[in-house]
């Protein structure tokens, strides 16, 4: 699923509120459980497995571990806080992000917090302190509502493998990615838990958190909107509706790789909001990845044990 070919991969969880997005990125809530998480275990969610993985797979090949940095952002109510800069007392002022488009076209926010990890437990040691800061109320639906979309991206960057042939590539006909000639190789893994798609009449919610409804249900549908734009191969992709999908531009469509986990709830009350999800789940199915236009690794990456997948 992953790789260090200079693929950015996203995996992303969707469904109506208490349908158990957060159990499946998360795990089980962190009160429930004795101490920081260590890692993976039998119970833990798709964030700290990747976590585990992603440092597993990197100690197989020591000389050329990557440097590993994380943020971990929340968007709520069409804004971007980085939840790295926040303390405990911070409510929900915190620190306020911008998505942006940098010189060499990637979609990030700016001026985001990023920290250096070398292990999965100093991973998921800090997305146990930043759930704490995350927004939520009860509803009649769920009693800890997630009211935000949370957006952790891990970003690998490692010394190229391509140095010794940059000047031979240079004086070919064959175009060089700039972060080659930079000596360096960077991919983005973002693991997306997304705030539950809401009817108000159900969920009972009034005042401050019917806005945070209204602005919930406009950005999955502007997720919705992105994917339907991409499935229909359309000249223009409304990356730029939504901050949530503005953040996530490189992660969603072109030769990114998308895993989105269509969480539905069992209950016959729900039907209405389960045939919803299902529907958003058969338009991001028809979602196809495009031909990777990236120069290959040179084949000393290739050899057995230098790609990092899984």
């Amino acid at each position: 699923m992953y790789n260090f070919e200079r693929y950015n991969v996203c995996i992303m969880a969707y469904g109506q509120t208490g349908s158990g997005k957060s159990y499946t990125m998360l795990g089980p809530r962190s009160e429930e459980r004795s101490g920081l998480p260590s890692g993976a275990d039998e119970d833990s969610g798709i964030i700290p497995r990747a976590a585990e993985e992603l440092f597993r797979l990197i100690s197989e090949n020591p000389s050329r571990s990557p440097k590993v940095d994380v943020s971990i952002v929340e968007i709520y109510n069409n804004n971007i806080f980085d939840l790295l800069a926040k303390d405990s007392s911070a409510v929900m002022s915190g620190v306020k992000c911008q998505a942006v488009t940098t010189q060499e076209g990637r979609s990030e926010a700016a001026k985001l917090t990023c920290r250096a990890v070398t292990s999965a437990v100093e991973f998921v040691g800090l997305i146990h302190r930043a759930v704490h800061l995350r927004v939520q109320h009860p509803t009649l639906v769920h009693k800890n509502s997630s009211r935000s979309h949370l957006v952790v991206t891990a970003t690998l960057t490692t010394a190229s493998s391509l140095d010794s042939t940059a000047l031979q590539s240079s004086q070919s006909s064959a175009p060089v990615d700039s972060a080659d000639r930079a000596g360096q190789l960077l991919a983005r893994l973002q693991l997306v838990d997304l705030a539950g798609s809401e009817c108000a009449a159900v969920s009972g919610v009034t005042g401050l958190a019917l806005k945070e409804t209204s602005f919930i249900n406009r950005s999955l549908a502007a997720l919705a909107d992105v994917l339907g734009a991409l499935s229909e191969h359309c000249d223009h992709i409304p990356y730029r509706n939504s901050k949530l999908t503005h953040l996530l531009q490189d992660s969603i469509g072109g030769d990114a790789k998308l895993l989105m986990i269509l969480c539905v709830s069992p209950g016959q009350k729900h039907m209405a909001e389960t045939l919803q999800g299902l529907k958003f789940g058969a338009r991001a199915r028809q979602v196809e990845r495009r031909p990777s236009r990236r120069r290959p690794p040179s084949s000393q990456m290739r050899k057995p044990g230098m790609g990092l997948v899984w």
